[in-house]
This record gives C-alpha cells, sequence and structure tokens, in this order.
C-alpha cells in the first residue's frame, strides 16, 4: 500500500513539473513576443549571437563604441536611451552570452564571454573599439581587456563589477548554491514566476534613488529576465566569479590603456568605494567620474552617461 501510495505522488509529481514546465515555456514565448530581438544574430564558434549593430556609413568617427550589458540585462538596456546619442559613431550592442537572445557560452565564465566578444569584435571590422561596459558587463570588458587587450582601444565602465560582492541577488543566489538539476528544476518552476513577483523589491534595489523609467519591462527589455534560460544563465555568471575575480585582480596593475568609471553615489547594488576607487587605485591610469544616481545609469541618466562617454573618448583618442 505504502509502495502505491509513492508511487502515486511521484505519478502527480510528474505531472505538476510538466505543467510547470509547459507554463514557462508558454510564459517565455509570451514574453519573447513583447519585447522580440531588434538585432541580428551572429554566429560565432558554435555559438548564436544577437547584436545591434548601426553599421558602417561614410563619413563616421572612429573608435566605434561597443556596449556590454550587466547580469539579467539585454541589448535594450542601452537601445532605450543611450546608443542613438552617438550618431557620429558606429554602435555595436551586444546580448552577452546566455543574455537577451544570445546561446549561453561553455562554459559560462567571465574568460568564455570576453572571448566570444573578442570573436565579435573580429567579425564584424571593428577597429579598436571603446568598450562600453555596464555592471556585470563592466567585469566582461575588463576581462576583455586582461586577456585580448590587442583588440581594444579602452574601456568605459559604467557601474562597473570588478571585486567580489557578498551577496548576489537573492533568487540567482539560490539558484548558484544547488546542483544542477536542482537549479534547472528552480528555473523551470517557480523562478520566472517568483522573478516577477519580486521585481518591485529589485526595482527599489536597481533603480533607487532614480525612477524606474516608463516602459522599461518592454522597451528596456526587463522582462526578458524573467525567462527560465536567462535565469540559469545569470546564474552561471554568479556561481564564476569567485574562482575568476581574484584572479583577474591580481592582474590590474598590468592594465595600459584608456579606463574610466563611472558610478552613482547612490548604487545600492554595487558600492562606489570598492568597485570604483578601489579598482581606479589599482589600475594605471583609470579615471574614476562620481554623479548622482543609482545603478542603472544608462536608462536613468543617459545624458549624464554620454558626457562620461565623450570625456573617455577625449582621452582615448591620442593614444589611438
Amino acid at each position: 500500500m505504502l509502495i502505491l501510495a509513492m508511487l502515486w505522488l511521484v505519478f502527480w509529481g510528474l505531472i505538476a513539473l510538466g505543467v510547470a514546465v509547459l507554463f514557462n515555456w508558454a510564459l517565455a514565448r509570451f514574453i519573447e513576443a513583447l519585447v522580440p530581438p531588434i538585432g541580428r544574430f551572429v554566429e560565432l564558434g558554435g555559438l548564436r549571437l544577437h547584436v545591434a549593430d548601426s553599421g558602417l556609413r561614410p563619413g563616421l568617427s572612429e573608435p566605434p563604441l561597443l556596449f556590454i550589458h550587466g547580469l539579467l540585462g539585454q541589448l535594450n538596456e542601452f537601445a532605450y536611451a543611450l546608443a542613438t546619442r552617438f550618431p557620429e559613431r558606429r554602435v555595436v550592442l551586444i546580448d552577452r552570452p546566455g543574455a537577451g537572445y544570445s546561446q549561453t557560452a561553455n562554459p559560462q565564465t567571465l574568460a568564455e564571454q570576453a572571448k566570444t566578444v573578442a570573436r565579435a569584435i573580429e567579425a564584424l571590422g571593428l577597429e579598436k573599439p571603446l568598450v562600453v561596459g555596464h555592471s556585470l558587463g563592466g567585469a566582461v570588458a575588463l576581462a576583455l581587456a586582461l586577456d585580448h587587450r590587442d583588440r581594444i582601444g579602452g574601456l568605459a565602465l559604467i557601474a562597473p563589477l570588478t571585486h567580489l560582492v557578498a551577496a548576489p541577488p537573492k533568487i540567482l543566489g539560490e539558484l548558484a548554491r544547488r546542483g544542477r538539476f536542482a537549479c534547472w528544476l528552480t528555473a523551470w518552476t517557480f523562478g520566472p514566476v517568483v522573478t516577477l513577483l519580486r521585481s518591485g523589491v529589485a526595482r527599489d534595489m536597481v533603480f533607487a534613488p532614480d525612477p524606474k523609467p516608463a516602459r522599461f519591462w518592454s522597451l528596456g527589455g526587463g522582462l526578458l529576465a524573467a525567462r527560465p534560460s536567462a535565469l540559469l544563465a545569470a546564474a552561471r555568471d554568479v556561481l564564476t566569479q569567485p574562482r575568476e575575480m581574484p584572479r583577474m585582480i591580481r592582474r590590474y596593475g598590468a592594465l595600459d590603456l584608456t579606463i574610466g568609471v563611472l558610478y552613482g553615489e547612490g548604487d545600492k547594488l554595487l558600492d562606489p568605494e570598492r568597485q570604483g576607487a578601489d579598482f581606479c587605485a589599482e589600475a594605471p591610469g583609470a579615471e574614476l567620474t562620481r554623479i548622482a544616481g543609482g545603478h542603472m545609469l544608462p536608462l536613468t541618466r543617459p545624458g549624464e552617461t554620454e558626457t562620461f562617454i565623450r570625456g573617455v573618448l577625449a582621452r582615448m583618442t591620442p593614444k589611438l
């Protein structure tokens, strides 16, 4: 009788799992219909990367700009208000591996993502771009500068992750601590719903003290973070940092390119002192700019962010 009851529970458990997976698959398709790709796809070493490229036109200024977004983000965060402010240059936005509409890297490490970006620079014919990295995208940009220095001309880092953080976002920390199957199970069952339910708390942490921009979930692409594939890739992003960041930190003193760092004084997600000031003390030639605002400066303060990027371009030009 006990065995029969257990088999009955397993049966209904599998039914519930199937329903949850089907629901989240349908939810992901619905989200993708609301926030479709805005760029094109490039095949790089067996990995499909989603990029939005303003293209080559006569009379463009050099260098081009290459934008890399942060954790649980995607390229719409730059397309929303910032990328169009540079009509005189070629502007390329990249969905990091595993994010937006790009396939997940194997392994999903900072070094592997930097290698993918280096391949994209070559495939797209970008000549020594200024790499603009936001948040975790800043860490990928630093890995790019450390491992593929010859491909880039400089770094403009916006609220970058430069050192380990003690507490990653709660849902991602929970996913990262679990085994591979448990992580998959969470992402494909209650993970997306929990992400959407916690969006208000995340908004207060990520955007404050600035208000959330209008239509961020659609035009800014925020909804894409609630898909199971995005949660799994972001959990792997978190998992790799304790192994990679210490090795990167030891190499900051060898950075030999123009680097600008922008931080909002009210950033509640990353510490401007630890992640900004301490990094600039370790990296030769890195200069820190502080402004009012929170973590999502490309969305909330595009004008001041544009001014910062143009300042890095002005410092970078004599070195090209």
